[in-house]
Formats: structure tokens, sequence, C-alpha cells
């Protein structure tokens, strides 16, 4: 399952409460329209039948059957760069060591 980095719960739960100022609100990854490769990210009121939510640290996610498959066990990140727009990044989980 997605995993939030600190960053990316602050990030996402910034962008919602800007945008949707509702508590069931969050942030939707969902396939792109004949891009099979491609992601979008929204604001979103709810969780769409059929959404994964991943919640942590306060921050909703919810994530489109696609984008559940592409972004399982993986590693959300965040962070904003100078001109104020928000950077995503995906890194894989790493599985802890014995």
């Amino acid at each position: 399952m997605l995993t939030l980095t600190e960053n990316a719960s602050t990030i996402v739960k910034t962008l919602v409460e800007q945008n949707l100022p509702t508590q069931d609100a969050g942030l939707r990854f969902s396939q792109l329209d004949g891009q099979e490769s491609a992601l979008t990210v929204e604001t979103a009121e709810q969780a769409l039948p059929g959404d994964q939510v991943v919640e942590q640290a306060g921050a909703k996610v919810f994530l489109d059957e696609t984008a559940a498959v592409a972004l399982g066990d993986q590693i959300l990140d965040a962070d904003v760069d100078d001109t104020g727009s928000v950077q995503f990044s995906i890194t894989p989980a790493v599985a802890p060591t014995a």
C-alpha cells in the first residue's frame, strides 16, 4: 500500500485545505484518459466508488484502480519548489532487513 512521507502528508493536507476545506476531502490520483502511464492529481471532495483510500497523519489520498496498482508498495514524497509548485516523487518502498 502507498506510504506518505511526513513532507507529503503535510503538503497533501495543505493543498486539500486550501481547495476543499471539508472533512472528507483528499487528493485523488487517477489515470489520465488515453495515457496508460500517466496519472493525474487533483483535489476531490470525497473518494469515488472503487477508490483505495490512504490516510496518514491526517492526509487523505484517493487512488483509482489504476493508480492503486501503479503506486502499491511505493513511497510518495513531495516538495515545494522555488516558484511555489508542488513536486511529487515516487520511490519504491524498501523491505526491512532482518
